[in-house]
C-alpha cells in the first residue's frame, strides 16, 4: 500500500510571544537609560525653546590662502563650543554650515551680548611669564607681618623650586605644569649672540616684579588669593576684562590632572606670532613631541623673551601659552631659544596632536564676521511648540477616527502600534540629545507629524491583505499568515523609498531642514520594526481569539460584510457501483 503523498505546508506563524517579549525589552531598556541619563525631554531647538541664533562667516584675510578648510572649521567649532559652555548654557549648538560658516544656537537664558562678544571673536592665544604658581583652591590669606610684601612672592618661589630646579643646561628641568603635560622646551636652533648681548645687563637687573610688590597690582593679587579653578564659574569670568598688556590670573590643569592658578605678566608673544606647529616623534627619545615654527618678528619676540626668563627661579623661568584664559602649557626655559622650539614631555599622540592644533589655530589669520543674528522670545518659542503639539494631536486623532469608523476592532492593533512606535520615537529622541546633540526643532516636529501617515499606511496595507484573503473564503489564522508575505513587500518597498527621500533631503540641504529630514528617517526605520516585531506578532495572537477567528460583526473581518465568497473546500466525487454483470 503506497504511503500518502504529503501535501505542501504552509509558512508557520512562528513563535509572536517573542517577538513581542523583544519589543517590551527594548522598550524597557530605552527608558530605563532615559531616567538613568536624567533626561526625561528631548532637548528644544531654540525655535521651540526661545534663544538666540547667530551665523558667523569665515574670512580669509590680504595675502592669505586655504586657511578656510575643514580641519580649521571643525577646530574653530570646538573651541567656541567650549566658550559658549563657558557662559553656562549646557545645551548650546555650534556646528557647520557649507564651507565657511558656522551657526551657534543659543538657548534662552543666556545674555545676547554677551554671547555675541564670546562667540563673534578668534580664539586668543598668548604666551605670558609666569610670576605665580599655586594650587588652585582658594589661597590661605597670610600671617600678619610689618609690610605684607615679599610674603606670597617667597611662597611661590618655594612652591616653584618643589616643582623645578634650575639648571644651566640647554634643555629645561622637569615640570608638570600645564594641561598638555611638558618636561622642558629646548631650542632647535643655537642662540644667537646679539640677541643674547643686547638683553645684556638690562635683563638681569630687571627681573619681572610679582604683583605683591607692585601697589598697583594690589586688586589683582587679591583676586588670585580668592580664586578657586575647581569652580567652572569661576574659571569663566577669571580673565574678564583683562588686556594682553596687563598682568592677569588663569587657570590650568598640572600632570596630575589638578587644577592649579597662576599669576601672569603682560604678553609677550600671541598667536599670530606662530607660523607652524606639528606632533611629531622626536628622533633622540622616540617619543611624542610638539615642534613649533615662528614667524620672522615673533622669533625676536620669543629669543629676548626666553633671554629674560632664563635669567629667573622657578617658577618664574616659565612661561604659559593660554588660549582663551585658560593655561594650555607651562614650560620651564633655561636658556635663550630663537625661531624654533620643541615642546617635550610625556605626551600621547592624542595629547601632541591637540596641542599642536592649539598653537597652530592660534596663528592662522582665519578670523569671522557675523552674517546674521536671529532672537527667538521663550513665550514665541513655545507658542511654536504648543501649536506644533496640538497639529500633531489633531492628525493623530483623525487617523484614530478613520481606523476606528472603518476597521473597527482592527483599530485596537493599529492604535496599541501606534503607542509602541510614539514610546520607541520619544525615547530615542531624548537620548540623541546628549548623544550626537539632536535637538527637536519645529521642522522636526512636522517630520514626526508626517510619520503618523507613514505608519499607518503599513497598518493599512496589512490589513487590506488580510481582508483580501478573508474575502477569498479563507478563515482568520490562513489569511493572517498568506496575507504577510504580500503585504511584507509592499511596506518594505514604500518605507525604502520614504527612508531614501529622507537621507537625500538630509545629505543636500543644511540648518532646520534637517531636522525634518532626520526625524522622517528615522521614524521610517521604527515603522520597520514597530511593524514586523509588534504589529504582525499581535495580529497572529489576535486571530486565535474568537472574537477576530469568528468574525464578529465589530471584528472588523465580518465575513457577510466583506462579500466573503462560500468556504473553500475539497469534495469527492460519488462513483457508481460497478455491476458485476457487466465487469
Amino acid at each position: 500500500m503506497a504511503a500518502p503523498k504529503k501535501g505542501r505546508r504552509q509558512s508557520a506563524p512562528g513563535k509572536p510571544g517573542r517577538s513581542l517579549v523583544f519589543i517590551l525589552i527594548a522598550l524597557v531598556a530605552l527608558t530605563g537609560g532615559m531616567f538613568l541619563s536624567g533626561n526625561t525631554t528631548p532637548r528644544l531647538g531654540i525655535d521651540l525653546a526661545g534663544g538666540t541664533s547667530i551665523t558667523l562667516q569665515a574670512k580669509n584675510e590680504p595675502g592669505q590662502k586655504n586657511a578656510i578648510n575643514p580641519t580649521n572649521m571643525n577646530t574653530a567649532v570646538s573651541i567656541i563650543n567650549n566658550r559658549v559652555n563657558g557662559l553656562g548654557v549646557s545645551e548650546a549648538e555650534v556646528q557647520t554650515q557649507g564651507e565657511e560658516n558656522i551657526i551657534v544656537n543659543i538657548p534662552k537664558g543666556t545674555n545676547e551680548k554677551q554671547a555675541r562678544e564670546q562667540v563673534g571673536t578668534t580664539a586668543q592665544l598668548y604666551f605670558r611669564p609666569v610670576l605665580t604658581v599655586a594650587p588652585g583652591e582658594p589661597t590661605p590669606e597670610p600671617s600678619a607681618s610689618s609690610s605684607g610684601k615679599g610674603t606670597d612672592k617667597d611662597k611661590a618661589t618655594e612652591k616653584g623650586e618643589d616643582k623645578a630646579t634650575p639648571s644651566s643646561t640647554p634643555t629645561a628641568t622637569p615640570t608638570s605644569q600645564g594641561r598638555a603635560v611638558t618636561d622642558g622646551l629646548k631650542a632647535d636652533a643655537t642662540p644667537s649672540p646679539k640677541s643674547s648681548d643686547k638683553g645684556g645687563d638690562k635683563d638681569k637687573a630687571a627681573p619681572t616684579p610679582t604683583p605683591s610688590a607692585d601697589p598697583a597690582t594690589a586688586a589683582l593679587q587679591k583676586k588670585f588669593t580668592a580664586l578657586d579653578c575647581t569652580d567652572k564659574a569661576q574659571r569663566a569670568k577669571v580673565g574678564d576684562g583683562i588686556k594682553p598688556s596687563e598682568q592677569s590670573i588663569a587657570c590650568g590643569k598640572n600632570n596630575a590632572g589638578q587644577w592649579e592658578k597662576y599669576v601672569l605678566g603682560p604678553a609677550e608673544l600671541n598667536g599670530k606670532d606662530v607660523d607652524d606647529a606639528k606632533a611629531t616623534i622626536s628622533q633622540q627619545s622616540g617619543a611624542w613631541v610638539v615642534n613649533m615654527d615662528f614667524t620672522g618678528g615673533g622669533s625676536k619676540k620669543f629669543s629676548k623673551t626666553t633671554s629674560k626668563l632664563s635669567q629667573q627661579q622657578p617658577p618664574m623661568n616659565q612661561f604659559a601659552i593660554v588660549l582663551d584664559g585658560e593655561v594650555a602649557s607651562a614650560p620651564s626655559v633655561n636658556t635663550t631659544l630663537s625661531a624654533n622650539a620643541e615642546i617635550s614631555g610625556s605626551f600621547t599622540q592624542e595629547s601632541a596632536q591637540d596641542l599642536a592644533n592649539i598653537l597652530s589655530y592660534g596663528a592662522l589669520p582665519l578670523t569671522f564676521h557675523e552674517q546674521s543674528v536671529t532672537t527667538v522670545s521663550p513665550a514665541l518659542g513655545g507658542e511654536q511648540l504648543q501649536a506644533g503639539l496640538i497639529a500633531g494631536a489633531i492628525g493623530l486623532a483623525l487617523v484614530i477616527i478613520y481606523l476606528v469608523v472603518y476597521y473597527r476592532g482592527l483599530s485596537l492593533i493599529a492604535i496599541a502600534s501606534l503607542l509602541a512606535s510614539a514610546a520607541l520615537t520619544y525615547t530615542l529622541m531624548t537620548l540623541l540629545g546628549p548623544a550626537i546633540s539632536f535637538t527637536l526643532n519645529l521642522p522636526a516636529v512636522c517630520g514626526a507629524i508626517v510619520a503618523i501617515g507613514i505608519t499607518a499606511d503599513s497598518f493599512i496595507v496589512f490589513f487590506e491583505r488580510v481582508r483580501d484573503e478573508v474575502r477569498e473564503g479563507r478563515t482568520l489564522r490562513p489569511a493572517v499568515e498568506r496575507a504577510w508575505p504580500r503585504a511584507r513587500r509592499t511596506i518594505l518597498v514604500s518605507d525604502f523609498v520614504s527612508f531614501l527621500a529622507a537621507a537625500v533631503l538630509f545629505v543636500v540641504t543644511v540648518g532646520k531642514v534637517q531636522g525634518f529630514a532626520f526625524t522622517l528617517g528615522l521614524t521610517t526605520l521604527l515603522d520597520v520594526v514597530v511593524v514586523f516585531f509588534f504589529t504582525k506578532p499581535l495580529m497572529t495572537l489576535m486571530a486565535r481569539k474568537p472574537f477576530f477567528a469568528n468574525g464578529h460583526k465589530w471584528s472588523g473581518l465580518d465575513p457577510k460584510r466583506l462579500g466573503a465568497k462560500p468556504p473553500l473546500r475539497r469534495t469527492r466525487r460519488a462513483t457508481a457501483p460497478v455491476d458485476p454483470k457487466e465487469a
